[in-house]
């Protein structure tokens, strides 16, 4: 008996010691570590000239299920997305989203802006030690070679060992150039006139592919020469103003601001295919070019992450001329809406639904109509500019003599001749601190702050800080300018953009796609953030500049 229960004991630990064995591997099996990194199949960045985050919400009723829906609903929107910095303009926006840093430290301080160096206007992508490919004009005459830091585009491309590929597509040559980076395989932009070719620089190439020829010599650009009216009748519009009002600027030969829009009537005295620009056909005519791009240059079809940077900027040229109250922008958003929708499906498709990541954001946002703010009873104003700059004048000669000791006012900064003030034996810093406080007492500007304290100051909050994140010390003027919430210099049609305050500094930020987790957030996040979110999920170096963190809640 003892012998027996003893071979049965046996049997029984022998048993259990397998299955603790094979419960151990299950365990270890089920306990897989998360990858390291996500490897899209191709990465899309979107970026929406001049979008307010509040069209994301105002017009929502209107949108469909496969555009901007599908980011929200499907993917993670950062509802309290910001620039922080300061001027809020195209060059500086698109670099900024890119290199995950401001203009403090990648140097495109504007569009343009006054080079202390050479005492020239200089513009952002402008280079005339390239000619222009596609063209016989100067309009490819462009590189980005005053980006001063790489981007994550830049990133991906040395990561691959170059075999991952980089295209930037937009109407705006800086909207494609400063995104796509110094690496790019191409950067391909919109020139109107009587040709309406897509062009690009010898930057990139010496001659244009035969798949961009062949979209050149089609009929794909031609079919958007067709009247403009709304998408949807436009008494379901009501999520925008009147029709026809004060606020809203009209093309030249139109009695009316109000649609429809008459396009071939105009077409020769508007710029030809030039006037496409200011209408939402011009963000169709995107979408069209970079699905024929995605097919022309076989992105998203192997393992190696490709990326194809797209900027829609028809809605910052819509917003400029007719308002961001105007029925015009409401349908310009409407049909861009099934402009992400096509260009979505068409990727699932090329490219397989869930290999892919997208994020979408916007260059910098605007302000309403000043008028328009006026006569409702807000804040809001216009700036005198000649009456402000007469009265300066008037200062200069008698504080200093002379008005030579301004250079150049650009951007809301004043650029001062620092050899004159030597000259006059006068110190810089008092002379940025006299100035700034005589600006300071002119009606509509609201704030004053000068580069001495943008040298000497951390700011943490607030105005200056969003200003010390937009100065560079090598580029920047001496006195920078706020003017007062709502109040800008413009025209009196239209909206703009530019400033610090929070009309142009709110943004939307969707991602989607591979890696991306489902929901949101209402943390404050920012727009350096973009690039070390992406280079975190990627696993690739962070741009050389960077400055934001990456979003931790958005990924997988």
């Amino acid at each position: 008996m003892k012998k027996t229960n003893l071979v049965l004991l046996l049997l029984v630990m022998l048993m259990t010691s397998l299955s603790f064995g094979q419960r151990k591997k299950k365990d270890i099996v089920e306990e897989q570590p998360e990858p390291i990194a996500h490897t899209p199949k191709l990465v899309v960045g979107i970026v929406v000239d001049q979008m307010r985050y509040d069209y994301l919400t105002r017009f929502w009723a209107q949108y469909g299920e496969g555009g901007f829906k599908r980011l929200v609903n499907q993917g993670f929107n950062c509802k309290n997305h910001h620039y922080n910095y300061a001027p809020t303009s195209t060059g500086p926006g698109h670099a900024s989203v890119y290199t995950g840093t401001t203009p403090a430290t990648h140097g495109i301080i504007g569009n343009d802006w006054y080079n202390k160096e050479t005492g020239t206007d200089v513009y952002c992508a402008g280079d005339d030690s390239y000619t222009s490919v596609g063209t016989t004009s100067d309009a490819g005459q462009m590189s980005p070679h005053r980006m001063l830091t790489t981007t994550v585009t830049d990133e991906l491309r040395m990561h691959t060992q170059k075999r991952g590929k980089v295209i930037g597509v937009a109407l705006k040559d800086r909207g494609a150039i400063l995104p796509a980076g110094h690496a790019a395989n191409a950067a391909y932009w919109f020139e109107g006139g009587a040709a309406g070719n897509w062009i690009t620089s010898s930057y990139y190439m010496d001659a244009l592919p035969q798949w961009v020829v062949d979209f050149n010599n089609s009929d794909a650009v031609e079919v958007y020469k067709k009247p403009w009216n709304t998408l949807k009748p436009i008494e379901t519009y009501v999520e925008s103003g009147t029709d026809a009002n004060t606020y809203e600027g009209m093309f030249k030969g139109e009695a009316t601001s109000s649609f429809p829009h008459d396009l071939p009537a105009l077409w020769e005295a508007n710029g030809q295919f030039g006037l496409l620009r200011t209408t939402p056909y011009g963000n169709s005519m995107t979408a069209d070019f970079a699905l024929a791009a995605v097919e022309g240059e076989s992105l998203g079809v192997d393992t190696i992450t490709d990326f194809l940077a797209v900027s829609f900027s028809s809605t910052d040229y819509v917003g400029h001329f007719f308002g961001v109250n105007s029925k015009e922008i409401e349908d310009t958003y409407i049909r861009l809406d099934r402009d992400l929708a096509r260009l979505f499906t068409a990727l699932d498709e090329k490219v397989g639904e869930g290999e892919y990541t997208v994020f979408l954001t916007a260059d910098h946002a605007a302000i309403d109509v000043p008028a328009y703010l006026k006569d409702s009873k807000l804040p809001a104003g216009y700036l005198d500019m000649k009456g402000l700059q007469a009265k300066f004048a008037e200062f200069l000669k008698y504080k200093y003599g002379t008005t030579d000791v301004v250079k150049d006012l650009s951007n809301y900064q004043l650029f001062l001749d620092h050899k004159i003030l030597t000259n006059l034996d006068i110190d810089l810093k008092e002379a940025q601190e006299d100035i700034a406080k005589e600006l300071l007492s002119y009606e509509g500007i609201g704030q004053v702050y000068t580069a001495h304290q943008m040298w000497t100051n951390n700011y943490t909050k607030g105005i200056p800080y969003i200003l010390q994140n937009g100065y560079n010390q090598k580029r920047s003027g001496d006195v920078l300018i706020v003017p007062n919430p709502g109040f800008i210099s413009y025209g009196r049609t239209g909206s703009t953009h530019g400033s610090p305050q929070i009309y142009d500094t709110h943004v939307p930020l969707l991602l989607y796609g591979k890696g991306i987790k489902q929901g949101s957030t209402v943390n404050r996040t920012e727009i350096p953030d973009i690039a070390p979110t992406i280079s975190a999920l990627l696993g690739i170096a962070f741009p050389s500049g960077t400055t934001g963190r990456p979003i931790g809640e958005v990924l997988e």
